[in-house]
Formats: structure tokens, sequence, C-alpha cells
């Protein structure tokens, strides 16, 4: 897909608040700072679209970006070691998984980990959730610019290993800031609207 367009719809804590046209929605999830929005701007060629931040938690709403009229990008709040408060941390869960396993438009969440880093408990915990609610996931393993040429593929095979995942179980490498998989990426969304 050629973005036309994309623009900001909305930040929203509650179904009554999520976009009622039924429009396809793929969301983005990931532990705080793992790149969720950086990846964002790159793959809607708009800078500064998503929020991004230095400090972890800085999405603390599911927001919705309307892509060409046609289709919803969605940026979930970053789950881990963001410092906020326990009781916001808790709501975001509440929030998570209410959109997670109830949201009938919902068509991917691509499952971001870094790729400098072994999967977390919290990306463990994800990962159940996504499955429990049956959604198809795609693992995107964000931060490959940043891991030496010879040690990607010890990475990504981490990666597979403490997820379980089958030997041809697709493990996209992509980054925000040079781009690489963004076009792999838009293949897969662009397949699952066809």
């Amino acid at each position: 897909m050629k973005v036309t367009s994309a623009k900001f719809l909305t930040s929203a804590l509650r179904p009554g608040q999520y976009p009622k046209d039924g429009r396809p929605e793929f969301a983005f999830a990931g532990r705080s700072n793992v790149g969720k929005s950086t990846l964002l701007n790159n793959l809607l060629n708009k800078k500064g679209m998503a929020k991004t931040s230095s400090t972890p938690g800085k999405t603390q709403t599911i927001n919705f970006f309307d892509i060409n009229g046609r289709i919803y990008f969605v940026d979930l709040p970053g789950y881990g070691y963001a410092k906020v408060p326990k009781s916001v941390k808790a709501n975001w869960g509440r929030v998570m998984t209410a959109y997670l396993s109830e949201r009938d438009p919902l068509r991917l969440v691509v499952q971001l980990l870094d790729a400098r880093h072994k999967p977390t408990d919290n990306d463990l915990d994800m990962l159940e959730l996504l499955d429990h609610a049956e959604v198809p996931t795609l693992i995107a393993a964000t931060k490959i610019d940043k891991v030496k040429r010879s040690q990607r593929n010890r990475n990504l095979a981490t990666i597979r290993q403490t997820l379980e995942l089958d030997a041809d179980a697709l493990v996209l490498p992509v980054s925000g800031v040079t781009g690489e998989g963004v076009r792999q990426l838009w293949a897969v969304i662009d397949d699952l609207l066809d």
C-alpha cells in the first residue's frame, strides 16, 4: 500500500472511544522503548506522527491513526519497565486486554521485540495474551540496525528459541531508523487486506 494520507485520529481508553466504521486495524505492541513509535513513523513516511520519547511510557492510551481513509494503525501502550504508577500500569493492562480480545476489526498485531535482547517475561505474557485472544501476530525484531551483522542470526535464533517458534516461523528484522524490513512489513499488511 502506498501511503497517500496518514493522520492521527484519536486516543482512547474505552471501547466507546474507538472508531466505529469497522475498517481493518493493525496494532503495534511491545515493551516500553522498543521502538514502536519510530517504526510507525517510518511505515507512514511521516516524522513525528507517532510521538517518540527516550522516556519509557510515553504512549499511555490506545492511539488510532487513519491511513488513506482505508485502514487504521493502532499504537498500543508500551508495557514493562515504564516509570509510571502501578495503578496506571494496571489500567493499561485492562485496556489492552479488552482491546485485543474484543476488537472485531483487528486483523494483526505486530509484536515488537528488541533484537538486541532475549524476550522478557513481559514479552512472553503479551504473546500468551495474543494467543489466548486468537489474534494473528507477527514478530518484528526491532533495532536490528544496532546489532552487528555477525550477531544477527544468533540474536534472531535466540528470539525463536525463547518463544518456542518453528524454524520457518517469520521473525521479521526491522529498523525504524534505517527502514530495514519496512517493505516486507507492508507486504504482510497488504496480503491481509486482499
